[in-house]
Order: C-alpha cells, then structure tokens, then sequence
C-alpha cells in the first residue's frame, strides 16, 4: 500500500481559483436551453463539422469514457476507425476533480503538469509520484477492459481527430494531444463540443486544426451543457467499440 503525504490545501486557495474559472455569463444562449441533448446528439453536431474539412484516412480517438460516444457519432459520419487514448487526470487532494496534471499512455508515458498550481496549492512531490502511478495503473486496466489484446490503430501520415465530451481545465486533452503527436500523424484535429475558453485558447497551438462548437464565457463543468449526462460504464463503451468497427470499412485513402 502506498501512503501520501499531502499538506493540506486551504479552500480558500481553492475558491480563489474556482472563481477566476468563471465569469458573468451561464454559457446557455438566450433562451436558456442546453446547447445539448447527450454525448451522441453532440458528436452528431460535431460530425457535421468536420464533414467541412478535407480528412485523408481519418482516424477518431476518443477519450474514455464521455468521449467514446462522441466519437462514436464521429466514427459512424466519417466512416473512420475508432480507438482510445487513455489518459488520466491527477487532481488536487481531496479535490480530484481540480486538475494541476495528467499522465497520457505511450511507450514512455506523456506527462504534463500545472506547475503554477502545484506551487500555489502546496502538493508535495510525494503525492505526485503516487498520483502518476495510481493513473499509470488505472490505465492498464482500462487497457484490458476496452481494448484487450486489440492493438492500437496505426495514425502514421493520417488525420488523427482527438475528441472528448468538452474541455475545463485542459490537462487531460494537453496530455492526450502531445502523446498523440508523438505517433505521426500527418494531421492532428482537436474537437470537441464545449470548452472552456481559457483551456481551449491554450490547447490551440497542440493541434493543426481546433474544432469547438461551444465556448461559453461561464464554465462550471463540462456536464451542466448537457441535458442528459450519465456516467458511462466499462460494459457501455466496450459496446460502443465493438459497433464502432463496422464504420471502419469505409474509411478512404
């Protein structure tokens, strides 16, 4: 068992944060409507997008588990190939949904971290080291549990297109893009339905092309612009895999 030593982060430090996240805006337009229905409807509208795009053999990466039904939808339009990057976040003691990094699969594992936030917060370098480690480990095991010994699609000199649910922070998909990079894609395309702006402005320069259909001015989490935003089950997106390798038949040089 390993145990971590943290100091303690003040939540005052913490709301000091959270508020410069937000702004004056709810994000929900004008008739204070969702922008959408689920995962699926969103990777539908996202789809229409990028059909405005000249793709050379696309290939869909989703992060699981939100993003792999809005990949799916993508996959399904392009008649792509659809598989994974596994990535996981490492959060803020007691408070894991806040960001300060994330640790991306690869033969030599993409880590990026928010130094400033680290520093700022007081984590110790203890807890990074478990945290990376117990995300290392997490991987494998989402590893076996969507893909087993299915090999990874090979993106050299085609057009990889990374896609989740939304952005907040942007560490996960920082780390996602860079790992992605790293295989050779002729192309890179970051999309996603919702971002935060701040988060989305930073990721820009990782990507050739950035495809966002939602960028409110207001971002509290990505699940307050969805209708319907259940949690996804392992069971659910190996379903989703398994579909999804009809669309690849269609897939053109």
């Amino acid at each position: 068992m390993i145990r971590i030593k943290t100091k303690s982060v003040l939540p005052s430090k913490l709301l000091q944060i959270e508020e410069r996240m937000m702004s004056a805006d709810d994000g929900h337009g004008s008739s204070g409507t969702l922008p959408f229905q689920d995962r699926h409807e969103a990777g539908r509208l996202l789809a229409r997008r990028l059909l405005a795009l000249t793709l050379r053999q696309p290939v869909v990466l989703a992060l699981p588990r939100g993003g792999v039904p809005v990949g799916f939808e993508l996959a399904r339009v392009l008649r792509a190939p659809l598989d994974l990057v596994l990535v996981r976040k490492i959060g803020v003691p007691g408070q894991e949904e806040l960001a300060i990094g994330a640790v991306a699969d690869g033969a030599a594992p993409e880590l990026v971290r928010d130094e400033r936030l680290i520093h700022q917060l007081g984590v110790t370098q203890e807890y990074l080291d478990a945290a990376t480690a117990a995300g290392l480990r997490e991987i494998e095991r989402r590893r076996q549990a969507y893909l087993g010994d299915r090999p990874s699609t090979d993106i050299t000199g085609r057009t990889a297109i990374l896609v989740d649910d939304g952005i907040a922070t942007g560490a996960t998909m920082l780390a996602a893009l860079r790992a992605t990079r790293r295989r050779g894609p002729e192309r890179l395309v970051l999309a996603v339905p919702v971002a935060a702006r701040d988060a989305l402005r930073r990721l820009r320069n990782e990507a050739d092309d950035t495809i966002c259909l939602h960028t409110p001015a207001v971002f509290h989490a990505v699940g307050q612009f969805y209708r319907a935003f259940p949690q996804l089950s392992d069971t659910e997106v190996t379903a989703l895999l398994r579909q999804a390798r009809a669309f690849e038949t269609g897939a053109t040089a």
